[in-house]
Parts: C-alpha cells; structure tokens; sequence
C-alpha cells in the first residue's frame, strides 16, 4: 500500500452527502530549476520533486476537496491533481508560496474575493505573505464557505504577550482571520477556515480561546498528536464554524501518512490531514 491513513477512533457509516475535507502544505511544490532567482539557495527545484508519487499519493488521499499550500501556480498542482478530476483554484499572489484548493468536479465552486489583508508584509517588504483564498462549495443542497490560510511561520506556541519574533505578524493575521469568521457568524454561513497555521493551536492555548472567546468553532485536530512529525501537535487544521459544526463526522479525523510512516525525498515535510462533514 502506498500509504497508511493514522486513525483517531472508530468512524460510522457515511452518507452520500458526505464530503471528505483536506488540507496539505506541499513543501515548496514548483517547476522551477534549482538557482531560479525566485527560490532560496536551500530550496530545491522542480527536478527533484516526485510528481508522479506525489499524484499517486493524491489519488490514494481521494479527497472531495482538498486546500493546498506551497504550490507554484496552477501547473504544478494540476501535476498533483487532476484536471479531469479536480477544479484548481489559486491566489493570484506573486509569490511562490502560493495557497490553492482542488474541488471535485462534481461540485459547484463559487471564487469570492481573496482575503489579501493577510499578507500584512507591506508592498516596500521583502519577503511577501500570502493572502488567503476565499471560495464557497455547494452539493446542490447546502453551501460551505471556505477560507485557505497559510500563516507566519515561527511563532509555535509563544504566549500572547510576546512581541519578539513573527509573534506580532501572525497575531495581527489571526485578528484579520477572525473578523473573517465574525462575518461568516453574522451572515449564518457554515464555514471552514484550513490549511497552515503554524501554530500548535490546542484547547488550552491561549491564541486558540481568544479565537473561541468571539467566534466559538470547532477545532478539529484538538487532543490529537499528529504522527507526521513524531507526535508534536498539529500546525495543520480545520477550524468549523456555524452548521459545519454540526456536519462534523464524529472521529473522521484522519492523517495520511508516507511509506513507512517517513517523508521521502521529494514528497513533503507535511502530511494531508483530512475530516469528513456530512451535509444535509
């Protein structure tokens, strides 16, 4: 087998309403060549990157909707996903990093706007951050709105009083997050909010119940160690809010992990973590 799913608990039966939510960082995806001007020395380039195991991991994931981060535009996630499987939607951010989603077909993607007051980085900066991408899926009956963040990296599980650091960055992109979420609570829409948080979020920290405290979610990777990274917490989540909530598949939190529970070259340095939501 390809790869192995880690289990948290038993999951009951599904329905045909049900839909599989993913999300996975994929380390940098890119076609371009190892030097190109635009990836740091110690990045390397799309010639060492596994495209086909990397696909054949996908399929073995067979998500419904999958968000994505890391990817180098439309091309190099359409060599993961199929087109003729998936719909492939990404920020139109001019930086490499860029956050995405792949949709099966069968569903409807409406594209709202981009969330791009998460790259607090400033247009003078450097190193830009990426915006987060905004769409709403519906089944035909019911609509999930989603949001795609990948945030500050490097403030891991700091209190909320440090302001050394990317503490202040990622502190003031959760702010922008929230008022998100605030919308979504006053509009009655059931919502996601996933991808990289970089952020061991957890029910006791301290950033996680100021996000609970205004907009009360479901944390679904919340008491759970995630076996890709020898049992640290998850920085990978999904956040529920509204009905979605309730669509939660009790204990359909999943962790596909690599070959012999190791990263290969050429893969990830993350793992897809996936739910289940049965929609009415």
């Amino acid at each position: 087998m390809l790869a192995g799913f880690f289990l948290v608990g038993s999951m009951g039966p599904v329905s045909a309403h049900t839909i599989k939510l993913s999300t996975w960082n994929m380390d940098w995806l890119t076609l371009r060549p190892s030097g190109d001007p635009a990836l740091p020395e110690d990045v390397p380039g799309g010639e060492h990157r596994d495209f086909q195991k990397l696909a054949a991991y996908a399929r073995h994931l067979n998500p419904d909707v999958v968000a994505f981060e890391e990817v180098d535009g439309p091309i190099a996630a359409s060599r993961v996903f199929s087109p003729k499987t998936y719909q492939i939607i990404l920020t139109p951010d001019p930086v490499v990093q860029r956050v995405g989603v792949a949709v099966r077909r069968d569903l409807h993607v409406t594209v709202n706007d981009e969330l791009s007051a998460l790259n607090v980085a400033g247009p003078e900066a450097t190193h830009q951050l990426r915006g987060g991408l905004d769409i709403t899926i519906s089944d035909g009956v019911a609509n999930l709105r989603l949001l795609v963040v990948h945030l500050k990296t490097g403030c891991w599980d700091q209190p909320l009083n440090q302001r050394q650091h990317s503490c202040p960055t990622l502190y003031q992109q959760v702010r922008i997050m929230q008022d998100w979420m605030l919308e979504r609570q006053d509009e009655g829409e059931a919502y996601a909010v996933l991808g990289d948080f970089n952020r061991r979020l957890t029910l006791h920290d301290p950033l996680m119940q100021q996000i609970e405290a205004e907009t009360p979610v479901t944390l679904t990777t919340a008491g759970k160690a995630s076996p890709c990274w020898a049992g640290e917490y998850f920085i990978d989540h999904i956040l529920l809010g509204n009905a979605a909530r309730d669509w939660l598949v009790p204990d359909s939190l999943r962790v596909m992990t690599y070959k012999n529970d190791t990263v290969l070259a050429g893969l990830s340095d993350h793992c897809p973590v996936s739910v289940r939501l049965e929609m009415p």
